[in-house]
């Protein structure tokens, strides 16, 4: 656990050492809040986040990679994964201390997002409970976001390749559970496949919490989705260490 603890404090620790940090956190407030009141908000009158939250997944499918891309690859870059799988500390540990010390990252970004709350509330009365689902999915989701794109800094020590292959991943996961794109595989796929292409896909399990549905499928989607990529970045680091 004190192995943990080291790679989760010096990974989370140098995002504040240099501009990226701020650069991210401006950028992401910025899109986040333009997406959200640039037309319509206040000709609707209808105060919820809704056009928050339905515009996070493709802001994500840019904004995470960016913060994934630097996991490993920027490691292996410099070399100093060399000295790193050298130490008394388990490829697992590294791991998920790198990777939680980004999914806390995010999670600071998403709660400096709260301004919009506060002026959602003084706007209207919205409900309260869809928000907190909606806030949660959205954790669950950078999550998820965040372990492809940890798995993709681990295969290449390119940070621009490994840039582009997570967002085309998250891309895929994201567009795959789209309307228009399911109106348009089920005019050529069965209804079957059709369908678990749907359940496979970000934009379904989101939405259904996002609605304030917290279902357990729901759930153990996003935190299997973790789990699995999690394992695979682990698995070729092992490789790596091994060889």
């Amino acid at each position: 656990m004190n192995s943990f603890w080291a790679v989760f404090k010096r990974e989370l620790k140098s995002y504040f050492t240099t501009p990226l940090a701020y650069v991210f956190l401006v950028i992401f407030l910025f899109f986040s809040a333009y997406l959200t009141f640039k037309q319509g908000f206040f000709i609707a009158r209808q105060a919820d986040m809704n056009r928050f939250f339905t515009n996070l997944p493709l802001l994500y499918v840019f904004m995470v990679p960016s913060t994934a891309m630097r996991l490993w690859a920027e490691e292996r870059k410099s070399g100093s994964i060399e000295l790193l799988l050298t130490l008394p500390i388990t490829i697992t540990q590294a791991v998920l201390g790198k990777f939680f010390a980004a999914w806390f990252f995010l999670t600071i970004a998403l709660a400096l997002t709260f301004p919009m709350v506060i002026t959602v509330c003084y706007l209207g009365d919205p409900d309260i409970g869809i928000i907190f689902t909606g806030y949660l999915g959205s954790f669950l989701m950078a999550g998820g976001f965040l372990a492809i794109g940890c798995f993709f800094s681990a295969v290449t020590k390119n940070q621009v390749i490994s840039f582009v292959l997570s967002v085309v991943a998250c891309a895929v996961l994201v567009f795959a559970g789209m309307p228009t794109t399911m109106s348009y595989l089920s005019t050529f796929l069965p209804a079957g496949l059709t369908s678990a292409i749907e359940s496979m896909s970000f934009q379904g399990h989101f939405e259904s919490i996002q609605r304030g549905v917290v279902e357990f499928k729901d759930i153990s989607y996003f935190l299997l989705l973790i789990v699995g990529w999690i394992a695979a970045c682990t698995i070729v680091l092992e490789e790596r260490k091994a060889s």
